[in-house]
């Protein structure tokens, strides 16, 4: 069976008024969001330590919550078990640079791939299963790989204590130990993530995971194969989130299981409903005050997970796209 979409075949109107177009509104946002960027590189220069390191924190669930986009918010996937990809990443890093003594840098094509062909070999028989099935299942994938973290698989990862020890990259001789360095590390390989967003959205895989999402039966009569365009979104997804897992080992120079538990994924997918699906700027929204807000108010950032569930409610009741939904033409 023909597994590609021929740009010029007709579409249903649900979903031609989904395909992005170029307008007035969109490069204002786009201008904007490069302006913001590059204000951020400010941040190390301005702020006191601890601010640094939570825009380094930002950066890098920014960029997972940005993978669980696209299954949830262009391929319309339930996926609340995201943190594994998550997690994969980190692992990998940190025992290929503690037990093997592979330079940093290593290993992070290996996270990289690791995490998109677990991805991929999860989802692929998973994939036909429809809303909650398929959220219960990736919750189960979460429970198991936190359990076997938790009792030092082969003896690698450290069980219920973790690994310690991650250090930063060395490059051409300079090495990325404070947490300036890692923050300008981190916001650089957020732009990158963004950047590839954007060429996703305006790429006929783009374009084929939203035929997926609105009207799959349509999609399907237009020659796509819906089985594989999904195992292929979980595995970029999960690619993008392992790149993700190595930036978070490093930031902490640690890795344990009580990073990635259900409640994490649980978090990343409420970020995109909260923030707006398919909406890059929603999700970046989102991250923010799951991650950034609180510390404003420090005395009350015990309370996060509260006042997120809460503006979860008021979201879905009230604004049910999304704070920032998205937009045509818009990322």
């Amino acid at each position: 069976m023909e597994t590609s979409v021929n740009p010029k075949a007709p579409m249903p109107a649900t979903i031609a008024a989904t395909t992005p177009r170029t307008s007035t509104v969109t490069r204002t946002l786009r201008i904007l969001g490069l302006v913001l960027w590059l204000l951020g590189l400010a941040i190390p220069s301005l702020f006191p330590p601890a601010w640094i390191t939570i825009g380094g924190i930002f950066a890098i669930y920014s960029i997972v919550a940005l993978s669980q986009d696209i299954v949830l918010g262009r391929a319309g996937m339930y996926d609340m078990g995201h943190a594994v990809f998550f997690g994969v990443g980190a692992y990998t890093s940190a025992i290929l640079s503690l037990s093997f003594n592979w330079p940093i840098l290593w290993t992070v094509p290996v996270a990289v791939v690791l995490s998109a062909a677990l991805g991929a070999i999860l989802s692929a028989p998973i994939v036909k299963l429809r809303g909650d099935y398929l959220l219960v299942v990736t919750i189960g994938f979460n429970a198991i790989f936190v359990l076997a973290m938790q009792n030092n698989v082969f003896g690698i990862t450290g069980g219920a204590d973790g690994l310690f020890g991650v250090s930063g990259p060395t490059l051409f001789g300079q090495t990325f130990g404070s947490q300036s360095d890692l923050f300008y590390l981190n916001w650089v390989v957020l732009a990158i993530v963004l950047w590839l967003m954007r060429n996703l959205d305006r790429s006929a895989l783009g374009r084929t995971f939203r035929y997926i999402k609105y009207d799959e039966l349509a999609a399907t009569t237009l020659g796509v194969n819906a089985r594989n365009y999904k195992v292929a979104a979980f595995a970029l997804a999960a690619g993008i989130a392992g790149l993700a897992g190595t930036l978070f080992a490093m930031q902490l120079s640690a890795v344990s299981p009580g990073s990635f538990q259900f409640t994490d994924s649980v978090v990343l997918f409420a970020i995109v409903l909260v923030g707006g699906q398919a909406s890059v700027p929603g999700v970046l929204l989102g991250t923010a005050m799951m991650f950034v807000v609180p510390q404003i108010f420090t005395d009350l950032a015990q309370y996060r997970y509260l006042a997120f569930g809460i503006a979860m409610i008021l979201v879905m009741i009230l604004r049910p796209q999304g704070i920032w939904p998205a937009r045509k033409g818009a990322l």
